[in-house]
C-alpha cells in the first residue's frame, strides 16, 4: 500500500490543530485524507466508508477519543476489519499511556511534539496496517479453504476452527516441539456458560451468530500462530507454544479473559452477553495430550464459580 492508498480520517473539533495534522500528512505524501469535526461525525463517516487510520484528538466535546476508539473497535469486530487508531493528546505519563492502550488505542502522539513525531508514527502505522491486511487476506483465504474442506473431520463448519480431533493432533505436535526444542505446550480451555439455557431463550439463529462473534473476537485476540479449536457446541481450546512454562500463567491470559467477558456480542437480534470460563494446563513435553485436556476441563467449574482463570499446571 503506497502513501496515496492509505485512507486517513482526521477527527478534531479544533480547526487549527486539524490543519496542522493535514499539512503534516500531506507533506509526507498522504493524499486520501478526510476530516470529521466530532467523534459522532467520524462514526457516521466510518459507517459509510471505513478508514485504514483514524487520527483523533483525545479531548473533544461530547464523545472523547477513548469512547470513539471503543466504538470503532466494536464496529471492527462486527464487520471483521481493523482500523488503526492514533490519538493526539496533551496528557503525559504512564497512567495516560495505560488508559489509552486499555481502551484499544494503537498509538498516541503528544501535541507538544506533534509536528516532529506525527509523520514517523503514521509511517509506522502504515507498515502495521499493511502487515495486518496481508494476514487478514491470508486468513480469509484460509476460511475459504476451510469451508471447502468442512466435509472433512478436522474442521468445525461454523467457525472454521479445528474440532476435537484436530485439537488433539495440534497439542500432541506442540508437546513434541516443547520436548525437543524447549519451552512449554500451553492448553487454554474455554467454555460458554449456560449455553443451552441461552439457546432455549434466544433461539438457534441468535446463538449461532453469538458463537461466530465470539470466535471472531477470539481469533483477533490471539497470535496468528496460535491454534484454535471448537471441541463441542460450547467448548473451545487455544493451543500455543510458550518459550517458558512460567508464561503459561493466568496473568498472561488476563487481558484475553477480560476481552471475552466484559463486552457483549453483537447479533441481528441485539447484543448477547456470554460468560466465558477459562482453565489452563501446561507441560514441558512430558504429559499426554488427553491428560491435559482432562485436567483443564476439570477446572472449568471452578473458573465459572470464581469468575477467574484457573490453572491446572501444577498438576500436570
Amino acid at each position: 500500500m503506497s502513501h496515496s492508498e492509505l485512507d486517513i480520517l482526521v477527527v478534531d473539533d479544533a480547526r487549527f490543530s486539524a490543519a496542522v495534522v493535514n499539512r503534516t500528512l500531506a507533506s509526507a505524501g498522504y493524499t486520501r485524507i478526510r476530516h470529521a469535526h466530532s467523534a459522532q461525525d467520524a462514526l457516521g463517516q466510518l459507517t459509510e466508508q471505513p478508514a485504514d487510520l483514524v487520527v483523533a484528538d483525545w479531548l473533544m466535546p461530547g464523545m472523547d477519543g477513548l469512547e470513539l476508539t471503543r466504538r470503532i473497535r466494536q464496529s471492527d469486530e462486527a464487520c471483521n476489519r481493523y482500523t488503526y487508531v492514533l490519538l493526539l493528546t496533551a496528557r503525559e505519563g504512564v497512567d495516560a499511556l495505560q488508559q489509552a492502550f486499555d481502551q484499544g488505542v494503537d498509538d498516541f502522539v503528544s501535541k507538544s511534539s506533534m509536528t516532529e513525531q506525527l509523520h514517523h508514527r503514521v509511517m509506522a502505522a502504515d507498515r502495521i496496517i499493511q502487515r495486518h491486511n496481508r494476514v487478514q487476506t491470508d486468513y480469509q483465504r484460509m476460511l475459504t479453504v476451510n469451508r471447502q474442506l468442512k466435509r472433512h473431520a478436522l474442521i468445525d463448519p461454523l467457525t472454521g476452527f479445528g474440532n476435537r480431533q484436530d485439537a488433539l493432533r495440534a497439542l500432541q505436535n506442540t508437546l513434541k516441539q516443547a520436548e525437543k526444542r524447549g519451552g512449554a505446550a500451553c492448553l487454554l480451555m474455554l467454555r460458554l456458560e449456560d449455553f443451552e439455557a441461552l439457546r432455549a431463550q434466544r433461539g438457534d439463529k441468535v446463538m449461532q451468530q453469538g458463537v461466530l462473534a465470539f470466535s471472531r473476537r477470539l481469533r483477533q485476540s490471539v497470535r496468528p500462530m496460535d491454534h484454535l479449536c471448537r471441541l463441542q457446541t460450547d467448548q473451545f481450546a487455544l493451543i500455543t507454544w510458550q518459550p517458558h512454562i512460567d508464561h503459561c500463567d493466568p496473568t498472561g491470559f488476563r487481558r484475553l479473559y477480560e476481552g471475552l467477558n466484559h463486552r457483549a456480542y453483537q447479533t441481528a437480534a441485539g447484543f448477547l452477553s456470554l460468560q466465558v470460563s477459562m482453565a489452563i494446563a501446561a507441560s514441558e513435553g512430558t504429559s499426554h495430550a488427553e491428560q491435559m485436556f482432562e485436567q483443564a476441563l476439570a477446572e472449568l467449574d471452578q473458573s465459572f464459580s470464581e469468575r477467574r482463570i484457573v490453572s491446572a499446571t501444577a498438576n500436570v
